[in-house]
Order: C-alpha cells, then sequence, then structure tokens
C-alpha cells in the first residue's frame, strides 16, 4: 500500500471514530447527561438516537426504573424516650436527572442513597418522637408515612429525586419494654371486656324481669279468664240442676241419696252405725 492510500485509510478511520463519538443511543430504562468540561451540556434526552460534540462531549447515563433504598434497622425515640427499632425502605426515583448529577456530585449514587437516608431517618424520628409506643405500634403507621412523605418531598426535591413510597416493614420493641406495653394492652383490653360483660349481664337481668313481669301478667289473666269460666260453668250447671229438680224432685231425691251411698261404702272396711228406722235407709225399705 502506498504512502498515499495509508493516509486515505487513517484519515477515514478518524473520520468514522469522530463520526461514531457523535452519536449515542438512550435506553427507554435510562437517563442521559451529556457533559462537555464538566458541565452539563445536555439532559433529558427521549429513548433513541441523539448526537452531540465529539471527544469533548461526554454522556453519562443513569436508571429511570424505580430505585430501592432498604437499609439496617434503625433505632428512633417515642415520646416517652424510649428506644425503637425501625426496619423500612425506599421506593425512589430520578425525576430531574440534571438536578440529581449537580446535588450527587456528579450521579454518584451512594451520596445519593447517603443524603436520602438522611433524610428519611429525620423524617422518621421527627414522627416517633411525637408519638407513645402505643400509637407507634398499634395503627398509626400509615398516619407516620404519610406526614413522614409530607414533610420529607420538599428537602428531596432539589436532590432532583421524586420519593414514590415510604414502608414500614416491622417494629421492634426492646424485651422490657414490649412485655410493659402488652401487660398495659391487655389491662386495657380486659377493662373493655369487663365493660362489655357487665353491659350484657345488665341486659340480660333486664330482659328476664321483663319475662317475669310479662309471665306474672299471663298467668293471672289465664287465672282470672279460667275462674270466670269455671263460675260460668258451675253458674250453668246450678241453673240445669234446679230446673232438672223441679220437674221431678223424687228422683233427683233418690239420685242423691245413691250418690251418698256410693261415696259411705267406696271401700270395704267403710262402718256406719245407724238406727234402722233412719232417712239414710229410706230406699232400703222402699219407697213411701
Amino acid at each position: 500500500m502506498s504512502g498515499k492510500a495509508m493516509a486515505w485509510t487513517i484519515a477515514l478511520l478518524i473520520v468514522l471514530g469522530i463520526a461514531a463519538d457523535s452519536l449515542f443511543v438512550v435506553d427507554k430504562r435510562q437517563h442521559a447527561v451529556v457533559i462537555q468540561f464538566g458541565q452539563i451540556k445536555g439532559s433529558d434526552y427521549s429513548p433513541g438516537l441523539h448526537i452531540k460534540a465529539p471527544i469533548i462531549q461526554d454522556v453519562r447515563y443513569f436508571d429511570r426504573r424505580i430505585l430501592t433504598l432498604d437499609k439496617q434497622p434503625e433505632r428512633y425515640l417515642t415520646q416517652e424516650k424510649k428506644n425503637v427499632q425501625v426496619d423500612f425502605f425506599v421506593k425512589w426515583k430520578i425525576a430531574d436527572v440534571a438536578g440529581y448529577y449537580r446535588a450527587t456530585n456528579g450521579g454518584d449514587e451512594g451520596r445519593a442513597l447517603n443524603l436520602l437516608s438522611d433524610i428519611i431517618n429525620d423524617g422518621l424520628r421527627n414522627e416517633f418522637g411525637t408519638r407513645t409506643i402505643k400509637e407507634a405500634v398499634s395503627g398509626e403507621r400509615r398516619e407516620i408515612m404519610q406526614a413522614l412523605e409530607r414533610g420529607a418531598a420538599p428537602k428531596i426535591r432539589p436532590l432532583g429525586i421524586e420519593l414514590v413510597d415510604v414502608r414500614v416493614k416491622r417494629i421492634d420493641l426492646p424485651d422490657t419494654v414490649s412485655e410493659s406495653v402488652y401487660a398495659r394492652m391487655r389491662a386495657e383490653r380486659q377493662q373493655v371486656a369487663a365493660m362489655l360483660r357487665a353491659k350484657g349481664a345488665e341486659a340480660a337481668e333486664r330482659i328476664r324481669a321483663d319475662a317475669d313481669r310479662e309471665r306474672e301478667v299471663i298467668v293471672a289473666e289465664s287465672y282470672r279468664k279460667a275462674q270466670e269460666a269455671r263460675g260460668a260453668g258451675d253458674a250453668k250447671a246450678t241453673e240445669i240442676y234446679a230446673d232438672a229438680y223441679g220437674k221431678d224432685e223424687e228422683f233427683f231425691r233418690f239420685y242423691n241419696s245413691l250418690e251418698i251411698y256410693r261415696d259411705a261404702f267406696s271401700g270395704r272396711e267403710d262402718i256406719l252405725v245407724l238406727e234402722p228406722d233412719s232417712e239414710l235407709f229410706r230406699y232400703f225399705r222402699g219407697s213411701k
């Protein structure tokens, strides 16, 4: 190969190298920042092929996806100055890549995580510091997280970061504190249970008293109606008896004597000592 051909080949390679260096591709999962002499010359590029100045400009790529901060559990003091150990995680993403690059000394993710962790720790320390242990462990986690997100968002925004979510995975108490908290919670539950049992017993007594009163009324009313029916029956029987007696007096005297005989001699050991001409034996002697 001649010297001229060699020169043309070298020149062509240089041109191709410069052309290749002037192009860069941004993936849909990435943010891209174009840097020239340490200064940002372009950011927020859409996915696809883009052009930059060759040699003097460089491209830095950052993850566009949601990232996770998951550190070791931290200890915080509650309102009663008791320690609680809180295990939490943070979901975040880069919202302003240029601001993120500047705030983290060139996009250092380790520094970003440290800054984010400091802000979240301060927020959690403040939230737990205004609550008792009982409030922290018995149902106010959602309120704590909402208050934390509201307070942390303005501090995180200058970092070019958007806070997606903060979740408390677990809250652990020292053994002595746990036992005292659980004992107090048990005592409160027992107090509530005793109150409910007392109300139930009061309601049961009231129901039994009402039932007893209603039973007495029903029995009295039934007895009254029975007595009225019995009296009416006795009156009707007396009326019938009197009417029948008036029709044949001799027959009813005979019938009554038979009733007396039956009652007097109902048993084999029954004995009557009477005069033979007693009126009782009238119908044994024959009619008169």
